[in-house]
């Protein structure tokens, strides 16, 4: 496998007009402007699509990490994502703890999620989001030698546990900040559905909602590096992301869409 050399670098699609619609895109400073990124885990989600709408009628942008299972069962969702300017993170194949397995098998779930992106879309994933925010010194070196930096959050929108628009637009507003990484899941359907009012309010506040390359400071990222910096030592990280009985959750189901 081929990997990025550097981190935010990658391959580009080559699909016929897809160049023409993504430079349209005025680009956002986040050196001068109110920037935020609402990064979505465990995709593409069966709303993936309904989710690419709302962003392309705000003008927003998002980061998505992107299962290798999902992707192989909706590749016409991670080709949108691509195609329409989102950043797209590997969350590695089938979401297992990284730190209870082997590092043969921490490096095929990234590989083989890397490759199956990258045939799918034309573009490899430049980042790495670990499952349930989950890494050891093994992980950080794979990161290191496959060229990516390894993206965390610093506010959650505890999508996955309410189900509830209410409280997942309340959530995301609390922890709203300049610079912020907000985790959600685009397999949660109420997500989807308050996306536009959480837009609205976001932008009423001063906000762009962008993708996180774009954010102050992920620029010099590099391999291995973990961003939001400090988001590591955060002890309320785990509480963010689904954890314990993965009965108690509904993961994006390989239904074929």
């Amino acid at each position: 496998m081929s990997a990025p050399t550097a981190a935010w670098s990658a391959d580009k699609p080559k699909a016929a007009g897809e160049a023409t619609s993504t430079a349209k895109v005025a680009s956002v400073d986040c050196a001068k402007v109110k920037c935020i990124a609402l990064t979505f885990d465990d995709g593409p989600g069966k709303y993936a699509d309904k989710l690419l709408d709302t962003l392309k009628k705000y003008k927003s942008k998002a980061t998505f990490f992107l299962e290798g299972q999902y992707v192989k069962s909706r590749p016409a969702f991670a080709k949108r994502m691509v195609a329409e300017g989102h950043d797209i993170g590997n969350h590695s194949y089938t979401h297992p703890h990284l730190r209870e397995i082997s590092e043969d098998r921490i490096r095929e779930e990234l590989t083989k999620t890397q490759d199956l992106v990258k045939k799918v879309t034309g573009k490899y994933p430049t980042t790495i989001r670990p499952p349930y925010g989950e890494f050891d010194e093994r992980v950080q070196a794979i990161a290191t030698e496959m060229g990516m930096p390894i993206i965390l959050w610093n506010g959650g929108s505890r999508d996955w546990a309410t189900r509830n628009e209410t409280a997942i637009y309340n959530e995301v507003l609390k922890n709203a900040k300049r610079d912020g990484v907000i985790l959600m899941h685009d397999w949660v359907e109420q997500t989807v559905k308050v996306m536009p009012k959480l837009l609205v309010a976001l932008q009423k506040q001063g906000y762009h909602v962008v993708a996180v390359s774009s954010l102050r400071g992920a620029k010099g990222v590099k391999a291995g590096d973990i961003y939001p910096v400090g988001s590591e030592k955060d002890q309320d990280l785990s509480s963010e992301s689904p954890t314990g009985d993965p009965e108690s959750y509904a993961e994006s189901p390989a239904d074929g869409l």
